[in-house]
């Protein structure tokens, strides 16, 4: 069964990330650029046109993810039905660094954005993966992404990489890591580690086929609907991400912070959004190159039903201090 887990997940990465990351990691070493800002510069003039902007991002938005998105429900649908749950419980199911440190990498190769990520994440949990580790892949996914590192190398420059990469560490294993803390210590001891041969599934005696597409059935349907509403909702905010209000100042950097962590992006769309404001301050421009991709208001709540409320809003807070803290280092460095 993990055979099965591992060459769909390989196929369908393959397809959907590592070979047109490739293309655009050739273009962004060429040309130093991967393409404009999702934001539009110019201001809508009129109210309704904020509710058309809104559409119009949410369109380029799904137009740009939902291959990944759907293959983020079918490997999180996989997870639940073909992964042993006492595999995973020991490699990810304990409240220590080093589950916390196998998730963090596990998220490595995925290079998806915070809400593709999002139900993988939430199937780990319900396979008594530890939050760390839970957490740890969720976080990872979105800002220690390889290709988007790459990408951010050619277009901006090695200092945002190193930025990006600090923070990145310091929220995916540091943050994840304390999250442990909030954890429920009797559910992690409900499943007992005997044999691992079995799925989590064992007791339903169905063909694969058919237990993976309940499985995945559900989880479209509690996700979907989530998704579509919450991410035209906060394509509101885009109006906020106008750079031409922007200075250097702590209170530009804090609100560009709870923002970027608000508001929702595809995979690397940070990048030229953050050229957009360099002209305007570093600081800010700072702030959003670790809370945009980080977590979104969507994605939370993605995960709500798999991580305790406490947890993500430590989650987001967390972001949200990092993301000011990498301002104002950007602000004195870059």
């Amino acid at each position: 069964m993990a055979a099965i887990f591992l060459l769909i997940t390989i196929a369908g990465l393959t397809y959907v990330k590592w070979w047109p990351y490739y293309d655009k990691a050739l273009a962004a070493i060429e040309k130093h650029t991967i393409g404009s800002s999702m934001i539009p510069s110019a201001k809508p003039d009129a109210s309704s046109s904020i509710w058309q902007a809104s559409w119009e991002y949410s369109v380029a938005y799904f137009n740009s993810v939902w291959k990944a998105a759907l293959l983020g429900m079918i490997v999180g649908a996989m997870v639940q039905v073909l992964l042993p749950a006492n595999w995973l419980k020991r490699a990810m199911g304990k409240m220590s660094f080093k589950s916390t440190l196998v998730g963090g990498v596990t998220s490595l190769p995925g290079m998806m954005c915070t809400c593709c990520a999002a139900p993988i994440a939430s199937s780990m949990r319900k396979q008594q993966v530890s939050i760390g580790a839970a957490l740890a892949f969720w976080l990872g996914n979105p800002t220690l992404n390889p290709a988007t590192l790459i990408f951010m190398t050619f277009v901006l420059s090695w200092k945002f990489t190193a930025l990006r990469i600090f923070f990145g560490l310091v929220l995916t294993f540091g943050i994840s890591y304390l999250a442990n803390r909030f954890a429920d210590r009797k559910r992690l001891e409900e499943l007992p580690l005997t044999a691992d041969t079995e799925p989590s599934e064992a007791a339903d005696r169905g063909p694969f086929l058919w237990r993976w597409a309940k499985s995945f059935a559900g989880m479209f349907i509690r996700i979907v609907p989530t998704y579509l509403i919450t991410v035209y909702v906060i394509g509101l905010l885009q109006a906020v991400l106008d750079p031409s209000w922007v200075s250097n100042s702590v209170i530009a950097i804090l609100v560009c912070a709870v923002i970027g962590t608000l508001f929702v992006i595809p995979t690397a769309a940070e990048i030229p959004i953050v050229q957009s404001f360099l002209a305007f301050g570093t600081g800010p421009a700072s702030a959003l190159l670790l809370t945009l991709p980080s977590v979104s208001l969507p994605s939370l709540l993605l995960v709500s039903r798999a991580f305790p409320r406490k947890v993500l809003l430590f989650v987001a807070g967390s972001v949200i201090v990092l993301g000011v803290l990498c301002g104002i280092t950007g602000s004195l460095w870059l």
